[in-house]
């Protein structure tokens, strides 16, 4: 997928969870990627997060650590 792309979808759920009532909004955004995401996906954006995550939401950037790591062969 294009990073513009990625960008503009973990955007997208990173707005919606910031909208929610409650202080568990980076685990949650971290929840629907690992629920919602295919490996290859989360692959990519946990490597671009690694790289600083430019143009990324803020509660994207705290959800990274909640983000699985898919493994290698996936």
């Amino acid at each position: 997928m294009s990073p513009e792309k990625m960008i503009t979808m973990a955007n997208q759920i990173a707005t919606f969870f910031a909208s929610q009532p409650g202080d568990d909004q980076a685990e949650r955004v971290a929840a629907h990627i690992n629920d919602f995401w295919e490996p290859r996906m989360r692959r990519q954006l946990l490597t671009y997060l690694d790289t600083g995550g430019a143009d990324l939401a803020p509660l994207v950037i705290a959800a990274q650590p909640h983000i699985a790591a898919p493994a290698e062969s996936a």
